[in-house]
């Protein structure tokens, strides 16, 4: 199978709309950091909070490498289409499998990341818990909660 110019093409759209969520996942935590710097002041002892700063760290971390082999693979790709339009196909294989790892890369950081977020998540739920196992709602029906017996 010989490399056209278009297959490295195709990944721009691609690679670009994955930096565009990416750099929203970065805003978004952000967002979150500023929020929680407010609270932290207001209760720098919250052990909560203190967790949560870690995990926000960790993800701030996690996205910049996502970006940073996204952005690789672009660049890559560019190079790619620059190597088959000068006619160096064999070059251009080799850079377009370097594109292709280093966006696999990127989606696999990606994953942690989001497995990292949900647990971001479960903590947050975890002190509201409490309060959701002793209410009761009319969705009790459809979601069926785990009742202790006291008895």
């Amino acid at each position: 199978m010989e490399l056209q110019l278009s297959t490295p093409a195709l990944l721009f759209s691609a690679i670009t709309l994955l930096m565009l969520a990416f750099t929203n996942r970065f805003l978004a935590i952000a967002t979150l950091i500023r929020d929680l710097h407010k609270n932290y002041l207001k209760e720098p002892d919250s052990a909560i909070i203190v967790e949560q700063i870690h995990n926000l760290r960790r993800r701030l971390t996690l996205i910049k490498n996502m970006q940073l082999f996204g952005v690789f693979s672009f660049l890559m790709c560019i190079i790619c289409m620059y190597l088959l339009f000068q006619g160096y196909t064999s070059a251009a294989n080799w850079v377009f499998v370097a594109s292709m790892g280093s966006l696999l890369v990127s989606l696999m950081i990606s994953l942690v990341e989001i497995q990292i977020s949900t647990k971001a998540l479960n903590l947050e739920l975890s002190d509201m818990e409490e309060i959701f196992q002793k209410r009761e709602s009319s969705l009790d029906v459809f979601f069926k909660k785990d009742k202790k017996d006291d008895e």
